[in-house]
């Protein structure tokens, strides 16, 4: 099939450092050129892929210098997609809604993942208006928002199994990685682990928007000892940091629509911790991959039955469930069942 994948612009695709969306379509569109596709990229200038790339914009915009006018870059990212429209069997879109007017009036097959939470205001009259685009969930609990949306199937992210090599010891900290938002739980993942007495190590980067936050909730926690604060990893360095944890900790406070950490940490045999929020029962098999906990008093109790838990089973689990080539499989029938469709170009329905 010739398919075209349109990315986010905000990092490349892989990022250099945090990027879950830009990494998954990276897992995903090598692994469909794998699978004998004729796959174009449309992502930033810095990309590497094993596709054809089309370079809407010179940089990826949170590393680009001067800062570039994100609406600007999306503007030519859409006219670069209704130029090329006509030469592929179907469109993959990972750039939320911002497409949906454009490829709704040509014609062609697409659909749209969604990768962030969907309770926003707003987003509900945005998807009434196209009741005919389709869309994939990346899982069955980010649906419900929009449950009146054309949902064609839930595909959950996965990741090329050579990515992480697992480490099978029993790890010697508790690992949190991830954003330092309070949705992210840094300080109930900072508590629990004062309440076992094991070491943390927090591996994240500090959004602009939450320095505030981080200066007065989670830096006077950080003492470099028990709680130590690494700074983000690439994905040379994650395999280390999650590999030698004993669990990673994901004590969210938000509904989660997947949560790639959980399965990053999975690849490497390390179990996980996590709140029982979103996707999470989802994604962890309970007493296989790790532990779904009410809080943080049920969590310092799990931590206590780690040794219950088979590393080599964790591993096992994550290749089973969360590999690129099952994802890039079930994206492949999708596809498929688009591209036998005959679709006409549709007018939104307007509001009211």
């Amino acid at each position: 099939m010739r398919i075209a994948q349109l990315a986010p612009l905000a990092e490349s695709v892989p990022p250099k450092l945090y990027g879950g969306t830009e990494r998954v379509v990276a897992w995903l569109v090598d692994e469909l050129v794998e699978l004998g596709h004729e796959v174009t990229l449309f992502a930033s200038g810095g990309s590497k892929t094993r596709a054809n790339l089309n370079s809407v914009w010179p940089r990826a915009l949170r590393l680009g210098r001067p800062r570039s006018d994100p609406v600007a870059a999306l503007a030519v990212l859409l006219e670069a997609v209704a130029q090329h429209a006509c030469d592929f069997d179907v469109i993959h879109a990972h750039i939320d809604w911002l497409h949906l007017p454009l490829l709704n009036r040509l014609g062609v097959p697409f659909v749209t993942t969604m990768h962030g939470r969907l309770d926003l205001p707003g987003l509900p009259d945005v998807i009434r208006r196209f009741p005919g685009a389709p869309f994939v969930s990346i899982s069955d609990n980010q649906r419900a928002p929009l449950g009146n949306a054309n949902w064609l199937g839930t595909v959950y992210h996965g990741l090329p199994a050579k990515t992480f090599r697992p480490n099978f010891g029993p790890g010697s900290y508790l690992a949190f990685l991830g954003r330092l938002t309070a949705e992210k739980g840094p300080e109930a993942a900072i508590r629990i682990a004062r309440a076992t007495g094991m070491p943390l190590k927090i591996a994240a980067k500090v959004p602009r928007g939450e320095r505030k936050y981080f200066k007065e909730r989670l830096e006077p926690e950080i003492d470099g000892n028990q709680v130590e604060l690494v700074g983000e990893v690439d994905d040379a360095t994650k395999e280390g940091f999650l590999g030698g944890a004993a669990a990673l900790l994901f004590p969210i406070d938000w509904p989660e629509p997947f949560g790639l950490v959980m399965i990053e940490a999975m690849a490497c045999g390390t179990p996980v911790i996590a709140f029982r929020a979103g996707s999470v029962p989802e994604v962890i098999d309970e007493g296989t991959t790790g532990y779904v906990v009410d809080g943080e008093a049920e969590a310092v109790q799990a931590l206590g039955r780690l040794s219950n838990l088979d590393r080599r089973l964790v591993r096992t689990q994550f290749e089973r469930r969360f590999t690129a080539t099952r994802m890039a499989a079930e994206y492949v029938r999708l596809y498929s069942g688009l591209a036998a469709t005959e679709l006409k170009a549709l007018e939104p329905v307007p509001f009211g």
